[in-house]
């Protein structure tokens, strides 16, 4: 009988590391709002000096959840307000050696990104060779991870169409203005406010309050969402996996 030979090492040099997209929206020097997300530069080879998504090794004994949550809070100093496993990539050619990245995505608010930056400046210890990227708009990164954004970028423009998703990125009061502006920098593209209004009001996942925004122009009601429902859909697994 023919034995098929065996690589050496079959799994010895097999590594396991955990990489987060975190989106917020930010104000650009127009004032226009933009999907936008934090890259790390990277100052070691391979592809020293390219920017990359934050991320680290996976350790022998930690979870995944909290290995993306360590990892994004030691290269970024942010800490998400909704954070889910995305997928896992594994290309044999994507690293010089075998590495396995299980890829996390996460949503913050911008004023929450300020509030945590402004916190690691007091401190002193603010995370080195950051730098927040328009999503829409990225340079040539590290490794996979223009695929990786491109990919994640897809499964959130999906998401926006049927969960409350975008309400991650919004404040716990917020004006239909505030999710459609919000809802567009997801998508990309401009929307009727018309037919927009027409889909939120039929949806479950507002809720009016009695509280307005005034300013200089018609008072805008300030609604807040429904917190029964989940902000996506995780399905029967638990969180812990």
């Amino acid at each position: 009988m023919t034995r098929t030979p065996q690589p050496e090492s079959r799994d010895a040099d097999v590594r396991v590391a955990v990489s987060t997209v975190i989106f917020s929206v930010r104000r650009d020097a127009d004032d226009e709002p933009v999907l936008s997300l934090p890259l790390v530069r990277r100052t070691r080879d391979p592809f020293d000096g390219r920017w990359a998504l934050p991320g680290g090794w996976l350790d022998a004994t930690e979870e995944l959840d909290a290995a993306a949550s360590r990892t994004l809070a030691e290269t970024t100093g942010l800490t998400p307000s909704y954070l889910e496993q995305l997928y896992a990539f594994g290309a044999v050619d994507r690293s010089p050696t075998r590495v396995v990245s299980i890829v996390y995505w996460a949503l913050l608010r911008s004023d929450e990104v300020d509030a945590q930056v402004a916190a690691h400046a007091r401190e002193g210890d603010a995370p080195e060779n950051v730098e927040w990227f328009d999503a829409t708009d990225l340079p040539t990164l590290a490794f996979d991870h223009n695929d990786i954004v491109e990919y994640t970028l897809w499964r959130l423009r999906n998401k926006v169409g049927y969960s409350r998703i975008a309400h991650g990125l919004l404040p716990d009061e917020f004006t239909l203005a505030d999710l459609r502006e919000v809802t567009e920098s997801i998508l990309g593209k401009r929307l009727d406010p018309a037919n927009f209004r027409r889909q939120v009001d039929t949806s479950d996942t507002l809720i009016p309050t009695e509280r307005f925004r005034t300013g200089s122009h018609r008072p805008a009601r300030l609604y807040r969402y429904n917190r029964d429902v989940e902000l996506a859909d995780r399905g029967p697994l638990p969180s812990r996996h």
